[in-house]
Parts: structure tokens; C-alpha cells; sequence
């Protein structure tokens, strides 16, 4: 399990953040699948709403205060990643995005759903 947590740690940030997206995409979804009353096409709409870059950098505020500085050196590393943004998006946003999902691939990652939960759970009070 050792090598495992150094093969997360030398990961480039960027793949960290590419897990993370699909977790945060898992995430919204399922939230809305057990919390939600509607047809499939609006849950989608909804779950389109929120898993860009423009909406995670919004929920992003909901969290931060409750990093851990461990958590927060995470998410800093993937916000200042050296990435290209669609053209459609702000790159500040998606900057802010690429963060939070950097930080949500490695707790997936360590397995640390617990902390997922909790900080997905501040986010759902907030905006969800």
C-alpha cells in the first residue's frame, strides 16, 4: 500500500485532476439520482449545470475554509497547473476547477471517501 500512496504522490497533477472530474461528475450524479424527482433529461441538465468549470469554481467556496493545508497544497498544485481551457471557459474558473478535482483525485485515490463525503456534504448544504 506504500508504493501505492508514492505512486499518487508522483503522479503529475493534471491526471490527479482527471480522476477527480470523474469523481465530482459520480458524485452529482448521484446526488441527484437519490435526491432528485424527474425524468432523466433534467437530471442530466442538472448534473450539466454543475460539473463544469464556471459551477466548480463557485462550489469551490463552500469548501475551502475546511481544507486541511495538506488538502489545500493539493489544490493549489492543481490550480496552478499549466493547462488550456476550451475557449468557452474562463480560465480562472476552470484554474479553480482543475484544483478541486486535482484535490477529489487524490482522496479517491488514497481512499478516502470519508473526506469526500464530508466535503461533498458542505457543498450539497450550500448549493445543492
Amino acid at each position: 500500500m506504500e508504493n501505492f500512496a508514492q505512486n499518487i504522490t508522483n503522479m503529475p497533477i493534471l491526471v490527479l485532476a482527471f480522476v477527480g472530474d470523474s469523481v465530482f461528475d459520480l458524485y452529482v450524479r448521484s446526488h441527484l439520482a437519490l435526491n432528485a424527482l424527474g425524468k432523466v433529461n433534467i437530471l442530466h441538465k442538472k448534473a450539466v449545470s454543475l460539473v463544469n468549470a464556471s459551477a466548480q469554481a463557485k462550489l469551490l467556496s463552500s469548501i475551502k475554509d475546511k481544507l486541511t493545508p495538506e488538502e489545500l497544497a493539493i489544490y493549489n498544485r492543481g490550480k496552478n497547473a499549466k493547462s488550456v481551457a476550451a475557449p468557452h471557459v474562463n480560465p480562472k474558473d476552470y484554474s479553480i476547477a482543475t484544483g478541486l478535482e486535482a484535490l477529489l483525485g487524490v482522496l479517491y485515490l488514497k481512499g478516502e471517501n470519508d473526506r469526500i463525503n464530508e466535503l461533498f456534504a458542505a457543498i450539497i448544504n450550500d448549493k445543492l
